[in-house]
């Protein structure tokens, strides 16, 4: 699958081969502070965690995987968009419902990029009609990834207690379905 550009910005499919520009992104603790409570990964963190999962969900002919997000007149990469299964590192994934993610440089936050990359890529999706829905979850104070979310048009569901491999914590539920 392909993700043609968006107004601003320029899209493709991250693979192994971008280790370097994931570690990039993780070196901020402010990027990271809803996700590793600040903690920056380390350079091992990336290759033998990040890549390996990354990979697992990386599908190129349905558009799963992390979507590079480039600044279309400068070509600067500004983050990713997450795209796979909610639930797929648990015993129950639903492929019908994607889950939509989003890191970015601090220096790109304020500007709308995570907003119209997000709605950019969820629609190019949502024209397969074997989804049924597009979800997003944040940490309760992630007031940031909310905004977004409510940006792409989704709402609220509910507040539960996420469990993950690489971590736990309470997240806001948000979605909207593909009609």
């Amino acid at each position: 699958m392909n993700i043609e550009h968006s107004p601003r910005l320029t899209y493709r499919l991250m693979d192994e081969h971008d280790a370097e520009l994931l570690f990039q992104l993780d070196q901020d603790p402010l990027v990271m502070k809803y996700i590793s409570n600040g903690e920056i990964s380390s350079r091992e963190k990336i290759n033998d965690v990040f890549i390996p999962r990354m990979l697992a969900y990386r599908n190129a002919d349905k558009g799963w995987g992390l979507w590079q997000v480039s600044i279309k007149d400068s070509n600067e990469y500004i983050g990713w968009v997450l795209v796979r299964p909610m639930y797929f590192f648990s015993d129950n994934p639903e492929f019908d419902n994607l889950e939509l993610g989003w890191r970015f440089f601090q220096s790109s936050w304020g500007k709308g990029y995570a907003s119209e990359a997000a709605l950019h890529i969820k629609n190019t999706l949502a024209t397969n009609k074997n989804y049924r829905a597009f979800s997003a979850i944040a940490d309760e104070g992630n007031l940031g990834s909310i905004g977004v979310m409510k940006n792409i048009g989704m709402s609220y569901l509910k507040t539960y207690r996420h469990i993950d491999p690489l971590f736990e914590c309470d997240v806001s539920y948000y979605q909207i379905a593909n009609n």
